[in-house]
């Protein structure tokens, strides 16, 4: 850098500084009123955080009360098109029921969560091999691991669809919701038969189930988190 050029640096800076400060008193002199503005950015910072942190919530109700929507718009959808392997209610065995006993059938079985469900659920054992015909009871397992009661449904679906109407359940935890409190395990039980109708081309079936938190959970969830985000504030 040329060293006359940075010499003048500071002298522009006093001159400039000096001219305002004469300009100063000159109005102090005259009487004229000389008055400072506060910097509103400050103000402007908390009033932007408000609004985005009430943005947020919106958002994360919006989410959980979609989450809770897909349940029954997958009942509609799969009443109307009959697909997805939507299984049925349930029902009483019949008196008498043959069980075919020359051939088996493999099932296997899933769980998965709803992307606003934060309990783990998972099933006891991967695979059972049955006769059709013949009763078979398997049991799920979930865990609420929060500070908050929660209650869920669970969504049920066979694999192939077209063996959903020759998946029969007796008993199910997703006849009803589960409520589970903070830190609760609860081992839910499934009683199913295959009905021995079932086409001889399907030797394999994956029963899955997938859980939704119900309205009450997400008002719980939502008030949790409005509770924080006013400690924040």
């Amino acid at each position: 850098m040329d060293t006359a050029f940075a010499g003048s640096i500071p002298q522009l800076y006093n001159t400039a500084a000096g001219e305002v400060s004469v300009r100063t008193k000159k109005a102090l002199s005259q009487g004229i009123e000389v008055t400072s503005h506060p910097n509103p950015v400050g103000g402007q910072n908390r009033n932007s955080n408000t609004r985005v942190i009430a943005r947020l919530m919106i958002v994360v109700v919006g989410m959980f009360g979609f989450g809770f929507a897909m349940v029954p718009l997958y009942d509609v959808f799969c009443d109307i098109t009959g697909i997805n392997g939507k299984t049925g209610d349930q029902i009483t065995l019949a008196e008498g029921l043959q069980v075919d006993t020359s051939r088996e059938i493999e099932v296997e079985f899933i769980a998965s969560l709803n992307d606003s469900m934060p309990w783990e659920f998972k099933p006891m054992q991967h695979s059972v091999k049955v006769h059709p015909g013949q009763p078979t009871r398997i049991t799920y397992v979930a865990v609420n691991n929060t500070d908050r009661a929660i209650t869920g449904q669970a969504v049920p679906s066979v694999a192939p669809g077209l063996a959903a109407e020759y998946f029969q359940k007796t008993e199910c935890f997703c006849f009803t919701e589960q409520r589970l409190e903070p830190g609760e395990e609860k081992q839910m039980p499934v009683i199913f038969v295959v009905d021995p109708n079932l086409p001889e081309d399907i030797s394999q079936l994956a029963l899955s189930y997938t859980f939704f938190i119900k309205p009450s959970g997400t008002q719980e969830i939502a008030a949790s988190l409005k509770h924080k985000s006013n400690q924040e504030l």
